[in-house]
């Protein structure tokens, strides 16, 4: 019987699996197993609203553990494995099948699930939602026989398969019930930037417009009631959000709020089970956070995994996302800080620009379109908490990289 440590992970999203390749590299000598309810190798999720749906790219080409797939950096990996249950009693993982997989590190990295509007499920003839290479695949199929597209939700799934859709020629309609498109991750003047590049494409977007009544039209299109008008569409697809997938941890009596709690070393209320990803709940600089974005995933699926093999990292990330629409690539980075904030503006020139949130004299947080570099400087400049004035920021005779190059 094999003495090596055994670390079973569950979910095979960018967390789950840069849990499993970490702890494999963090103990070579450790039992690493993945677990995914999935029946292919891990992919990016990213890709699935914007180059999956207009052809431009597949999903055997954006494997997260690359070409030579999980397999390749030592992981067990065990598709259409769907775990029901964590015995934490007997350290194991319970799959659906009855088979039992023991552990002695077990990292959750359950992601999320996309919330659903009742009067729109998911089984319903033209009605879509958008989180697995399933989904994907239906809609990209569904698209090429469309002329018309409803969207429900302006936020980044809705509007990049907005933008998606528009490549491929069909009309959209954009439903959003807020005063405007992303007001979750963008500052007024960002999503008004935005705003306007759909309204110039052809999107027409109605904010503040709540959806009031759905019903399939005799022509076999969805008829939708929203804001005292009736919207024909060929698809409907709904991005409102997504909600962390707690069951296993509920059911295992894990502590949970609004998400699985963790310390700062993504580890639960139980010692020996770390969690990472969409479905976590961490020590962030304003109390506990959760993120839905791919670096987060990532990063913190990392740091579990190696700390679920041994290790003791604590994980101190700073946020980002990212969003491509058209020819505008927009970046954020950062933690929001609603008080104590002061808001700069550097002009950029064309499509380009960059906005900074300033905490005194550090840089918090930074949102831009099309300036990648400059988001990419901003970072450094958050991480080493290097000291800047507005005056500074806001000057475009003055490179960021100068700033930083002078100032660390």
């Amino acid at each position: 019987m094999s003495g090596a440590r055994k670390i079973v992970v569950i979910g095979g999203g960018p967390a789950g699996t840069w849990a499993a390749i970490a702890a494999k590299k963090q103990d070579p000598g450790a039992d690493v197993t993945l677990l995914t309810s999935e029946y292919c190798e891990p992919y990016e999720k990213p890709p699935l609203s914007k180059a999956v749906l207009t052809g431009k790219a597949r999903i055997e080409d954006a494997l997260i553990a690359g070409p030579k797939g999980v397999t390749g950096h030592g992981v067990v990996l065990a598709c259409n494995s769907n775990c029901t249950a964590i015995d934490r009693a007997g350290k194991t993982a319970v799959l659906g099948n009855g088979e039992r997989v023991p552990y002695d590190a077990l990292v959750i990295a359950t992601g999320s699930t996309v919330r659903i509007i009742p009067s729109l499920p998911p089984d319903m003839p033209g009605v879509h939602y958008l989180r697995t290479e399933a989904h994907a695949r239906s809609l990209k199929f569904a698209l090429e026989r469309a002329k018309a597209l409803a969207v429900v939700g302006a936020g980044l799934i809705g509007l990049e398969a907005a933008s998606s859709a528009r490549e491929l020629g069909v009309d959209v309609v954009v439903i959003e019930a807020a005063p405007r498109i992303l007001a979750r991750v963008t500052d007024e003047e960002t999503g008004a930037r935005m705003h306007r590049a759909h309204r110039e494409r052809g999107v027409d977007i109605r904010v503040n417009t709540s959806l009031t009544g759905v019903k399939a039209g005799r022509d076999g299109r969805i008829e939708l009631t929203a804001g005292g008008d009736t919207v024909h569409a060929d698809l409907v697809l709904v991005g409102i959000g997504a909600a962390p997938d707690t069951r296993l941890a509920a059911a295992a009596g894990l502590s949970l709020d609004s998400g699985i709690v963790v310390d700062e070393f993504c580890r639960t209320s139980d010692p020996a089970i770390f969690a990472a990803g969409d479905v976590v709940r961490f020590p962030g600089p304003h109390g506990l956070a959760r993120l839905e974005d791919w670096r987060h995933a990532q990063d913190q699926g990392a740091v579990a995994g190696r700390n679920a093999a041994g290790d003791a990292e604590p994980y101190r990330p700073v946020p980002s996302f990212w969003s491509e629409q058209y020819d505008l690539y927009m970046q954020g980075v950062g933690w929001s800080m609603p008080q104590s904030r002061t808001a700069v503006r550097r002009a950029l020139p064309g499509n380009s620009m960059l906005s900074f949130g300033l905490d005194g004299d550090l840089v918090v947080a930074a949102l831009g379109i099309n300036a990648q570099r400059d988001i990419a400087t901003v970072r450094r400049l958050i991480e080493r908490r290097i000291p800047v004035s507005a005056t500074e920021l806001a000057d475009p005779a003055k490179p960021l990289a100068n700033l930083l190059k002078a100032k660390a």
